[in-house]
């Protein structure tokens, strides 16, 4: 892949990893400013059902972050778009649909058969 689109998909992951940041921030001060406590029951579970799924969406955003440290040392190291499974190149529209992906479509594919077999 040429240095021109290796920067785009840098640029659109380092983009990605800014928001993801910004969003995990805001939701650490939001939830140790607020203080609330209701007296009622139902109203306490409310807060914690919704403060627990604000915890789930973070944590499926860490792991976003991850993958996508891992994919700006791919691009460091030269093996960006090229398929961990077949080393095939993956395709330059895959790659922007999903920048993190380290599989090419066939080989994603596949591994959606052997994981959906009994």
């Amino acid at each position: 892949m040429d240095a021109e689109k290796l920067g785009y998909f840098r640029t659109i992951l380092n983009e990605e990893m800014k928001q993801l940041l910004q969003e995990a921030g805001k939701t650490v001060s939001e939830m140790t400013s607020d203080t609330t406590s209701f007296p009622d029951p139902n109203d306490r579970a409310t807060q914690e059902s919704d403060r627990s799924f604000e915890l789930r969406i973070r944590d499926r955003e860490r792991r976003l972050i991850n993958k996508i440290t891992e994919a700006l040392e791919r691009i460091d190291a030269g093996e960006f778009g090229a398929c961990e499974l077949c080393g095939e190149a993956i395709g330059e529209a895959r790659l922007r649909a999903r920048p993190v992906t380290t599989h090419c479509i066939d080989c994603k594919m596949e591994q959606e058969r052997q994981e959906k077999r009994p």
